[in-house]
């Protein structure tokens, strides 16, 4: 059950505690005065979508928060296994969402770092929303299907991977069918490409290979000039000895007095290092200068063989690709060469996959009629106590092309007076039909939340109707909590909880506040809703009437 809402820097509202108690809590006032802000602040809390828009002029954060007293076991048990939190002997989930400027947002709950997506999970579990617009969802028939699996309880999991593989094994099988030439079109090229590729006879690694001794060769001049003199310097020539000469006499003469102390020894040995580092180099020197004395043809060969390669880069950046792309090609025509053999296959699994879509199709058809009959009942007691009773509704399920949610379609029909078929709900219900409808649907499909949010639920409705809609928020608020923002008296005179929500001006700014009202508070607000600007002694006594009658109501002395 929600216990507390805080709102900070949220549109108008510039800092707001709203103290929520069991049974029905209304929310009453202007137009305009920010009612429906409360509830875009607590669907902010529960993982709604927010934009920076929401922030308030001058603010740099928003920040709402929510307190959620004695959790049910679903609930601390999703806390548990997301979050890691024990909340075994916790009476309270505390969740809060902080919106930045930049379009950030700071998640917690219990005081532990969560996700947006996580805030809309344990929302679904905490708390079921009706908004001002989604009766009109009732217009889309492409939803009723989904209404009607989530009262009977469809899983389709199970139908969806059946019917996923057997669509993919389906397209394998028609595009080994496809027409024959277009087949032999593609065979013809993908053997001109395979050859091409093996014809190029490539090697791993190769192109790199051949751009470093093609860049060798080009500076052939360059670098045999400068080897040379490093292979003098290092032996050296007929005028003075090399460095390695004087590196093996500096080396013998250290050696000489090696056993005078541990430091000439030490010495004498890095020396002679020296001089077997100075062999190795001079030796390595030696080789690169006889491998500049190459072929003159050499460097042709090598920008030809390059060119090769190069043209065949339209498969890949490097060898390495090159010889990738070609297996894909082989693996490609091994496929098509032996196609028949896998349309054979083909044609034994596709069978087998189509009999286990139908299967679970046919699961889901009998689950949903029965759901469908079962919701047809449940919707009609609903409806006749929404003054509806002369309303039949039915939910029509028939067959259907399969599709990813079974080889149903269905619909709502409804029929609103005595006498006449029944028609597509969406095609003959009246605003405040719908409503009354959707009121009914989202009774009987509560689940098991504690906390029910309607936002304008009495739209188009007056008289009786709005009457009977006050009593079946009522009767509802009996077994959980209700939030309800309304502009019907009737419905506010069934408050177990009152608020006005009222907007202010203080230092040349807009904001908003809830005020919680007591009995007296709770008829001016009333008549003011009955009379509009002008509140009067008729109007107040018609406030008062009203909530007596709600009293008497909530205590079972009138029906």
């Amino acid at each position: 059950m929600l216990s507390q809402l805080h709102i900070e820097n949220i549109a108008v509202i510039e800092s707001m505690d709203i103290l929520f108690g069991p049974g029905l809590n209304l929310l009453t006032g202007e137009t305009g005065a920010g009612k429906s802000i409360v509830i875009d602040a607590l669907g902010a809390v529960l993982g709604g979508r927010v934009s920076r828009g929401l922030i308030r002029s001058g603010a740099d954060i928003a920040r709402a928060s929510a307190v959620f007293w004695e959790p049910r076991d679903d609930v601390k048990a999703w806390l548990a296994e997301s979050l890691g939190l024990c909340a075994e002997d916790d009476q309270e989930v505390h969740i809060s969402r902080d919106i930045l400027a930049d379009g950030r947002a700071v998640c917690r709950v219990c005081g532990r770092p969560a996700t947006v997506s996580q805030l809309r999970e344990l929302g679904a579990l905490l708390i079921q929303t009706h908004g001002q617009h989604d009766s009109q969802l009732l217009l889309d028939e492409s939803r009723h299907l989904s209404l009607v699996d989530g009262y009977a309880g469809c899983e389709l999991s199970e139908y969806q991977a059946n019917y996923v593989e057997w669509k993919a094994l389906l397209a394998e099988r028609e595009s080994l069918t496809r027409d024959s030439a277009d087949k032999m079109r593609r065979v013809d090229m993908l053997r001109y490409q395979i050859g091409e590729i093996n014809a190029a006879e490539l090697v791993p690694g190769e192109d790199a290979r051949i751009l470093e001794r093609r860049e060798m060769l080009k500076n052939a001049h360059k670098i045999s000039s400068a080897v040379e003199e490093a292979y003098e310097l290092l032996y050296g020539g007929d005028q003075a000895p090399g460095a390695r000469d004087l590196l093996s006499q500096a080396s013998g003469g250290l050696s000489s007095v090696a056993r005078v102390s541990a430091e000439l020894g030490e010495l004498a040995r890095r020396v002679e290092e020296l001089t077997l580092a100075a062999d190795d180099a001079a030796l390595e020197l030696r080789g690169l200068r006889d491998g500049l004395e190459a072929d003159p043809s050499e460097l042709e060969r090598l920008e030809h063989r390059l060119d090769r390669i190069y043209r065949l880069k339209k498969y890949g950046q490097t060898v390495e690709e090159i010889l990738a792309f070609g297996q894909k090609l082989e693996a490609e025509l091994d496929g098509i060469e032996h196609a028949d053999e896998r349309l054979a296959e083909l044609e034994a699994v596709c069978k087998v996959k189509e009999l286990d879509v139908k299967n679970a199709a046919s699961a889901l058809t009998k689950k949903r009629q029965s759901g469908a009959e079962a919701l047809r009942e449940a919707m009609g007691r609903e409806l006749r106590g929404l003054e509806m009773d002369k309303v039949r509704f039915a939910v029509e399920i028939s067959g259907a092309e399969y599709g990813r949610c079974g080889g149903d379609a269905g619909g709502f029909l409804i029929s609103a007076n005595v006498g006449e078929p029944l028609k597509p709900l969406s095609k003959v219900a009246s605003g405040g039909e719908l409503s009354r409808v959707m009121l009914a649907l989202m009774s009987v499909m509560a689940g098991d939340v504690d906390t029910m949010v309607f936002d304008e639920v009495d739209a188009g409705v007056s008289g009786r109707a709005a009457q009977r809609v006050a009593e079946k928020l009522a009767g509802l608020s009996r077994k959980r909590q209700i939030l309800c923002v309304t502009h019907l008296p009737q419905i506010a005179a069934m408050a177990d909880r009152h608020f006005r929500i009222e907007k202010t001006e203080s230092g040349g700014r807009t904001k908003t506040d809830a005020v919680t009202l007591d009995r007296d508070a709770r008829v001016m607000e009333i008549a003011r809703i009955i009379g509009g600007a002008e509140v009067t002694g008729v109007t107040q006594k018609s406030a008062a009437e009203l909530i007596e009658q709600a009293e008497s109501y909530k205590r079972g002395e009138i029906q």
